[in-house]
């Protein structure tokens, strides 16, 4: 398929990166960004070749939110179709099978906090800024703030939610927003390769681990035990996990089949 506001590339290593690519918007938001971003999502993960999702932005900036040109003269049918649209990639990223890994530089604020939270693990340069900043002109980030809040927890989600202040990168880390903080110059290959290092993991344990965390984020504590053992017992089941096994006693490198 080919795209027009973002760039879809499958390198080695089993990762495939997704570029948003509206520099001279500040990779913001529109409709026919959102759009392609959730196709993409989609295809690479029914890609037999991928094993790990990258996205990243091209320019200064990861994403500066929603595109506010698309704004006026919508009816509230036609604006809550049009949110839900740029929302879905962020609904999307926690369904799939496979681990996706956003690479943050500049800035990342509204939307594209939203989505570098609801990416499953982030990587950033340590000059990144982060914020929930739309209630600044008017409007507000209850979208973004659903993913935001599971990781900063309930207090710090609406300071940023009510306030619109934008954080630093040693924030960030601190509040559980980012995983990795790297120099801006070594983030390009920094996020490669951090990627890489996932893709080799057994395919087979890493979509299980992915799959029941999410379904079973929202279950209580003894059921989640419940899934999480069926889940387990399920990898045990696998030629994967035999061979990771025999490969860790044997001192060689596993080979995967995915089975």
């Amino acid at each position: 398929m080919a795209f027009q506001d973002i760039l879809v590339t499958t390198p080695a290593d089993h990762v495939g990166t997704i570029t948003l690519n509206r520099p001279e918007q500040m990779n913001t938001f529109s409709t026919g960004m959102a759009r392609e971003l959730n196709r993409a999502l989609l295809d690479l993960d029914a890609d037999p070749k991928i094993r790990v999702i990258l996205i990243k932005g091209a320019g200064k900036a990861f994403c500066a939110g929603i595109d506010v040109t698309e704004l006026a003269g919508k009816s509230p049918l036609e604006y809550q179709a049009w949110i839900e649209t740029m929302e879905q990639p962020l609904v999307t990223i926690s369904k799939l099978n496979k681990p996706v890994i956003a690479q943050v530089h500049g800035v990342a604020v509204a939307n594209g906090m939203g989505l570098a939270a609801a990416a499953d693990l982030v990587m950033a340069a340590d000059t990144v800024r982060m914020g929930l900043t739309a209630i600044n002109v008017g409007l507000n980030c209850v979208g973004p703030i659903i993913p935001v809040s599971r990781c900063v927890g309930r207090k710090k989600a609406l300071e940023l939610l009510l306030y619109g202040d934008l954080i630093k990168a040693p924030e960030a880390l601190s509040l559980g927003l980012v995983n990795k903080l790297v120099p801006k110059e070594d983030l390009e290959d920094e996020a490669l390769a951090w990627a890489a290092e996932l893709a080799k993991k057994s395919p087979i344990a890493v979509r299980i681990a992915k799959t029941a965390f999410y379904r079973s984020e929202d279950l209580h504590y003894e059921a989640r035990f419940a899934y999480m053992n069926e889940a387990f017992a399920r990898l045990c089941s696998t030629d994967d996990a035999k061979e990771g096994v025999s490969a860790f006693f044997e001192k060689r490198p596993p080979q995967w089949q995915e089975k």
